[in-house]
């Protein structure tokens, strides 16, 4: 029997080298700016995917309160909406963890959902995505009004 000879070479790689602009571009001027006041909802209407299953289930979370889904636990801080359009968009703060949650928090922040993929829960099963802000029967009412009467 022979020994193995094993040869480690070293191998030089130059830095990284950096070029800095000679002169700053301007990106351009903002023109206008947009700022709408959000409302804070009861709770949101969230929906769930196993992706091995392809069971998909919707379910409303009041804010401060957690559900299980499967595995996972989501717990819903709180729902905004735009204050002049309740069944717009639809902002929720979410806290998601593995083990029912005993396992660490898989997904913590604002998920949008107009943009879902934009801060999305990374599970290899399932999937958690809000639809809209749960709101009062008598918000729901005042713009659907709104929207048959063409008001703003």
């Amino acid at each position: 029997m022979s020994a193995q000879t094993i040869v480690i070479e070293t191998l030089e790689i130059a830095p990284l080298e950096f070029e800095s602009l000679s002169t700053p571009q301007t990106l351009g001027d903002v023109s206008s700016e947009s700022v709408v006041a959000a409302t804070v909802a009861e709770g949101a209407l969230l929906r769930g995917l196993d992706k091995l299953t392809g069971e998909r289930v919707d379910f409303e979370l009041e804010n401060g309160y957690s559900t299980f889904m499967g595995p996972l636990r989501v717990d819903m801080a709180q729902c905004r909406h735009p204050a002049d359009n309740a069944t717009g968009e639809a902002y929720a703060y979410l806290t998601i963890m593995g083990d029912r949650g005993e396992g660490d928090t898989l997904f913590q922040g604002w998920m949008i959902a107009s943009s879902p993929a934009l801060m999305a829960l990374d599970h290899a099963r399932y999937d958690v995505w809000v639809m809209r802000c749960k709101t009062s029967e008598a918000a729901q009412d005042a713009a659907s009004t709104s929207e048959a009467d063409g008001s703003d």
